[in-house]
């Protein structure tokens, strides 16, 4: 993007080679002893009367200057920092001559620190009298206009800066993101897991259907894959003897954008030795219904003007029952052909048969998916379409897998995981020779399958999009906007 030195910008720029020439520093290195504005407000807001002042309560403040209200000899403005916003009143004859210099010059969005103390004022607003001020950062690019913030979608993702200085709301959502990683490192913490971290360039992919994004090492002259999924290496980790672990990591997907899709995501993965998928349902519902205790205060949210009841125990559906209840076709009785023909009538694009399970998955994809608001464990797949996962021990043309879905999307998807090295390897085999014709069958990963033939115990494996967590316990509509920079296309 070019930066335009647009009327505005000039005059910014004016006023600071005006602060150079006065001999005032316009970038100082240091505002030391900074008190934060929530805890100054919420010590002494409440007490102070309307016109009450209390000089022994000094404190220095910095921030952003957000509004500037001048009337002769004395002013206002609002300063926001992190914590929060407050008012200053400044009476410029009780400042320094540098300083009155300095407050001569200053425009909206400098960060500026001042000295003063606690009043309210006549009209009952609680304020700072200042009795020092200074420019910290002298800015040059002009703030969007105050009372609506960034208004343009481009604008807002691409220069998210902008967004978080002039939206409180927006800055919330990603505190709360914050806070959701710190309640999920804390559940599995308290469990017993080990946090653990894997390569992101990987020499063979692997733990998803999708396609890389590839690149390439000078040193090594070899193509590398940035990570889809930490799955096969934590997997490792199981048979090196680490019992329970998980990874919060960044994955990178090179498929398409969209509402709930954004080409780098984070991902937490955990895996727990002993266990399968019942037990890890469990495991899934208790995380994600005291996550919503903590992050919103109850069970039951609301995303996008409807209730979500996130109380356990939530809907359990098989791949098979959905597609008898919103299809209104038996799977187990319907023939290839009849699947192919249902495909179709609900506006699927495939021109031919396919494997009878994956019909049956794109079918339930096409009729049930819209219809799962409340919580659901859509459960038991098909055999075809989970090359990593064991065979379910009373149908061997399923596997025990579940998707956990909220708001009518997948928010995770977890195994049974497959520790049987002759049925994995004829799996992965399976997938490899698939892979002329589908580019996101999974590959070949022979250093895996040593591991696996060296004996992983029984396991359970959970993976859980943090993006789609945090969209539905901050009613946000779109992936973009909590990811503080989504992927844009370049502009010139």
């Amino acid at each position: 993007m070019s930066i335009n030195e647009n009327p505005l910008r000039a005059e910014k720029r004016k006023k600071l080679h005006a602060l150079r020439e006065k001999g005032i520093n316009p970038y100082p290195y240091v505002f030391e002893n900074k008190a934060k504005i929530s805890e100054v407000v919420a010590e002494h807001a409440a007490t102070l009367q309307a016109g009450e002042k209390k000089p022994e309560f000094a404190y220095r403040i910095a921030g952003r200057l957000m509004t500037l209200r001048m009337m002769g000899k004395a002013s206002f403005f609002n300063l926001q920092d992190q914590t929060g916003t407050v008012q200053v009143y400044v009476k410029t004859e009780e400042l320094s001559e540098q300083d009155r210099e300095a407050f001569s010059l200053v425009d909206l969005g400098d960060i500026v620190g001042i000295e003063g103390f606690v009043f309210k004022s006549q009209k009952g607003e609680f304020s700072i009298y200042a009795k020092s001020f200074q420019i910290l950062t002298k800015s040059i690019e002009p703030l969007p206009e105050k009372f609506h913030g960034v208004q343009d979608i481009e604008i807002k993702y691409r220069h998210r800066h902008l967004d978080l200085i002039s939206d409180a709301d927006s800055r919330k959502v990603f505190e709360t993101r914050s806070k959701i990683i710190k309640e999920i490192r804390r559940f599995l913490d308290d469990r017993g897991f080990m946090e653990v971290e894997t390569p992101t360039l990987q020499p063979v992919y692997g733990g998803a259907a999708a396609t890389p994004f590839t690149t390439h090492h000078k040193a090594l002259d070899m193509k590398l894959y940035m990570r889809i999924s930490p799955e096969l290496y934590l997997k490792r980790l199981i048979v090196g003897g680490f019992e329970k672990v998980y990874e919060i990591s960044k994955n990178f997907r090179n498929e398409g954008i969209d509402r709930t899709h954004n080409p780098e995501f984070a991902l937490l993965e955990f895996y727990e030795a002993y266990t399968d998928y019942n037990y890890q349902m469990k495991q899934f519902e208790e995380l994600i219904s005291q996550l919503a205790l903590k992050i919103t205060g109850s069970m039951k949210v609301t995303y996008q003007g409807k209730e979500i009841d996130f109380t356990p125990p939530w809907r359990r559906l098989t791949v098979h029952d959905g597609v008898r209840e919103y299809a209104g076709i038996d799977p187990d009785k319907a023939t290839e052909e009849e699947l192919f023909q249902a495909i179709r009538k609900h506006g699927g694009d495939i021109d031919k048969p396919g494997k009878k399970g994956e019909m049956v998955m794109e079918l339930f994809e096409l009729t049930a998916e819209q219809h799962l608001w409340q919580p659901t464990f859509v459960m038991d797949h098909p055999v075809e379409i989970s090359p990593l996962t064991k065979i379910h021990r009373r149908d061997s043309r399923l596997v025990e897998r579940f998707e956990p879905f909220a708001a009518c999307m997948e928010i995770g998807n977890a195994y049974s995981e497959l520790n049987d090295p002759e049925d994995q390897l004829a799996r992965l085999k399976e997938q490899e020779a698939n892979r002329a014709n589908d580019e996101e069958a999974h590959p070949m990963d022979e250093d895996f399958l040593l591991a696996i033939d060296a004996g992983m115990p029984p396991t359970g494996g959970v993976g859980i999009g943090i993006e789609r967590i945090v969209m539905i316990m901050t009613d946000r509509p779109s992936i973009r906007d909590i990811i503080f920079f989504p992927t844009m296309r370049i502009t010139k």
